[in-house]
């Protein structure tokens, strides 16, 4: 029986994607999308510098885009992948979200969701360091290109 294409890897490769997109507008690349029975149903970067907005990072357009997709506020059957660990904010706003699951790439030592010790809802499972080289290598160059 054949492995399904649609795992964690793949869904990566997308918000790396998203990310790609951020870096090209010059923001942050941080890319996210959420997913649902495999299907992609949000697609997002940061869009901090262009929307004039600290609020504005991928996953919390992420979100926004899948509950307008999905016509409901809660995302419980769903997964947020992301390049880079949530900050406390998107944390934050993921426990109202009731997210299945988060996959990220890059883990954020600094402000990171985990350095606050910030709760995710109960329920959430997390998964890290899937494609953790690609995400962190986006990161580092992006900040070093900005010293």
């Amino acid at each position: 029986m054949l492995e399904s294409p649609f795992n964690d890897e793949y869904f990566m490769k997308r918000a790396l994607e998203e990310a790609q997109i951020a870096l090209e507008k010059g923001e942050v690349p941080i890319g996210a999308v959420i997913v649902i029975k495999n299907k992609i149903i949000a697609r997002a970067h940061n869009l901090t510098e262009r929307l004039n907005d600290v609020t504005a990072h991928a996953e919390m357009q992420a979100f926004t885009m899948a509950a307008d997709y999905l016509g409901a506020k809660y995302l419980k059957d769903c997964t947020l992948y992301v390049t880079v660990e949530p900050c406390q904010m998107c944390a934050g706003a993921s426990y109202w979200t009731q997210l299945d699951k988060i996959v990220f790439g890059a883990p954020d030592k600094q402000r990171g969701y985990q350095h606050y010790k910030t709760t995710l809802h109960p329920k959430t499972k997390v998964v890290s360091g899937v494609l953790e080289t690609e995400c962190s290598k986006l990161m580092t160059d992006f900040f070093k290109s900005k010293r």
